[in-house]
């Protein structure tokens, strides 16, 4: 028997022969084995005790209706527990029944009649696969959590570590930080990992889309108003930056503010005072500023639609960020998280990707960044069918890497970019077991080892 009872596995037979339930009673002494003699039984054991293994007699009496007990019951197993290993065990001469079994869903068959020993050859090798994907995905928990920075942000490339060591360290200076990048890429995320991380923590983080409001109500959004200041101002409402007083402010989309705005906003920077709209007195706001866009700034200075004045204002902090396509390996990390994120509400029979799925994603140039692949594994985990989301799930056109890359004219330094994200690639794949990143790119243990010390990259 095992040592301890908390740690003992569970096996659930399911048999309506007492001389068989007797006999398998005691076989497995390594188990707590569990009895059920009919279908009702077996699932009322299935979800109280929650068995990791289950062997399951195709023979049961049929219902009144005829309908075949036993592929009914299977059915029931892992509609309610998915992730439990059927064993189905068929009479003499019902091998095309046991095969029909596998495909929808056993884990393996054993034909009557029962050796003792065989059968529990099938059980030992189901409880060991078991307790592997457990392991696997305690471990893929685990570098999930591993590949977290600033924000929560997810994120295995030396470029995105950067940008969150950039911004931890100007977080409790009091400067305001301008964050560039394309959309989808996550900068309201860091926004809000550099508010977590400054002394304003405990005060509120407050955000606004200055590209969503149209023009006539932004003014009164950021500033706020004073009732009667305007027809349908029924009441004084405090502005956005107002109800970020003791904390951040985030102005996402900041190149959209309408140029009679910026000076407004210009003046509440220079005086750390705002007016309300309809109202006479000065009102002290202190407050952190944080702002992103994905415009060309510099563009629209020299075109007269941006201050320059504002800008240097907005920007004593720049902090650019990468494109998803800049940060090698990083679509697979994300990809996985936002699998396991919406699997098992949405599809709980997924589990993973097929090998094409994951070459795709991590070729795909992703235009819309983060945002888009959220969204693509999203609907991928909808569409699937099977446990593994395939490449012809994720509906993605050939994007690869290569065809427009600027061509390196010093040899030396384009292998090692290649080599550099062809191991970061391959160590995201492989979840960072080195024996496997090896396998994928073709070459031996110590050889990886070697390049990785080389390029002092992280195992």
């Amino acid at each position: 028997m095992s040592d301890s009872g908390a740690d003992i596995r569970k096996l659930l037979v399911v048999e309506d022969d007492p001389g068989l339930q007797a006999q398998l009673k005691w076989a497995y002494e390594d188990y707590q084995v569990l009895i059920a003699g009919d279908h009702d039984a077996a699932i009322e054991l299935l979800r109280a005790e929650e068995p990791e293994v289950v062997t399951l007699d195709l023979g049961l009496p049929p219902d009144p209706d005829g309908t075949r007990e036993g592929f009914r019951t299977l059915s029931a197993i892992l509609e309610a527990k998915p992730d439990t290993k059927v064993i189905v065990v068929s009479g003499h001469g019902e091998r095309a029944s046991a095969l029909a079994a596998i495909a929808n869903g056993a884990w393996d068959f054993y034909q009557k009649p029962i050796d003792i020993d065989e059968l529990g050859l099938i059980v030992r090798r189901a409880f060991h696969v078991r307790e592997l994907e457990v392991e696997n995905a305690r471990l893929a928990q685990q570098g999930s959590s591993d590949n977290r920075v600033l924000g929560g942000m997810i994120t295995g490339a030396p470029e995105m570590q950067k940008v969150a060591r950039t911004i931890e360290r100007v977080a409790d200076l009091d400067v305001s930080v301008m964050l560039l990048g394309a959309s989808g890429t996550g900068k309201e995320l860091l926004a809000r990992g550099l508010h977590q991380a400054s002394s304003r923590r405990d005060g509120a983080f407050v955000a606004i889309n200055c590209a969503a409001i149209p023009e006539n109500l932004l003014e009164s959004e950021l500033f706020g108003h004073e009732k009667g200041a305007f027809t349908g101002a029924v009441k004084t409402t405090e502005g956005k930056i107002e109800l970020a007083h003791g904390g951040t402010l985030f102005l996402d989309e900041v190149g959209d503010i309408p140029l009679p705005l910026q000076v407004k906003l210009l003046r509440f920077l220079q005086e750390r005072t705002i007016e309300r709209i309809g109202g006479r007195k000065a009102i002290a706001v202190d407050t952190r500023i944080v702002c992103a866009t994905h415009r060309d700034l510099d563009a629209m200075i020299a075109e007269q639609s941006f201050r320059d004045d504002l800008y240097y204002r907005l920007a004593e902090m720049v902090v650019k960020i990468p494109s998803l396509a800049e940060r090698p390996g990083d679509a697979v990390l994300l990809a996985r998280h936002f699998l396991h994120q919406y699997a098992p509400a949405m599809n709980p029979a997924v589990r993973g990707f097929a090998p094409d799925a994951l070459q795709a994603i991590d070729e795909a140039r992703w235009p819309g960044n983060v945002r888009e692949l959220e969204n693509r594994i999203k609907r991928a985990v909808i569409m699937a069918d099977g446990k593994l989301v395939a490449k012809d799930d994720l509906d993605l056109m050939n994007g690869g890497a290569g065809d427009g890359d600027e061509a390196w004219l010093n040899l030396r330094s384009a292998r090692e970019a290649a080599d550099r994200v062809a191991i970061r690639r391959a160590m995201t794949q492989s979840e960072g077991n080195i024996s496997a990143a090896a396998k994928l790119l073709g070459i031996s243990r110590p050889t990886l080892y070697d390049l990785l010390k080389q390029y002092r990259m992280q195992a």
